[in-house]
C-alpha cells in the first residue's frame, strides 16, 4: 500500500515534501530497532529521495517487523519454501529492483 500518486511519476523524480511526509508516516514500526534503522536512513538521505526510492520503501513497509529486520540485518535466510505465502511476499518483496537498490542505503 503506497502513495498512489507516485505510481504517475518517474522513478527517477524526487520526492515531494508531502510525498515525503506520507512516506514517513507509513514508515512508523512496532519494533524500535527498525525505526531506528530507518529515522538513520531519512536523517542521511532526505535530501536526495527519489519517487523510486519512495516507491521500494512502501514495498518494505508491507512487510512483518520480524522481516524487516532479517533484511536490514542481512541475516541469512533459510531457502523459501513456495508454499509459506509469508515467504514468497518477502521473497517477491526482495526481488523488486527499487527495494534491491534500498537495502544497501538503509543498512549503512
Amino acid at each position: 500500500m503506497g502513495d498512489d500518486e507516485l505510481g504517475a511519476l518517474a522513478a527517477d523524480t524526487p520526492l515531494s515534501a508531502a510525498a515525503l511526509s506520507k512516506l514517513r508516516w507509513r514508515c512508523r514500526r512496532g519494533l524500535l530497532e527498525n525505526d531506528l534503522f530507518i529515522e538513520r536512513f531519512f536523517n542521511r538521505h532526505v535530501d536526495h529521495l527519489t519517487v523510486g526510492m519512495a516507491r521500494g520503501m512502501y514495498t518494505l513497509m508491507d512487510l512483518a517487523d520480524n522481516d524487516l529486520l532479517d533484511i536490514l540485518l542481512n541475516r541469512p535466510r533459510p531457502e523459501v519454501v513456495t508454499s509459506d505465502p509469508e515467504a514468497l511476499v518477502v521473497q517477491q518483496v526482495l526481488a523488486d529492483p527499487q527495494v534491491q537498490t534500498l537495502l544497501p542505503l538503509l543498512r549503512t
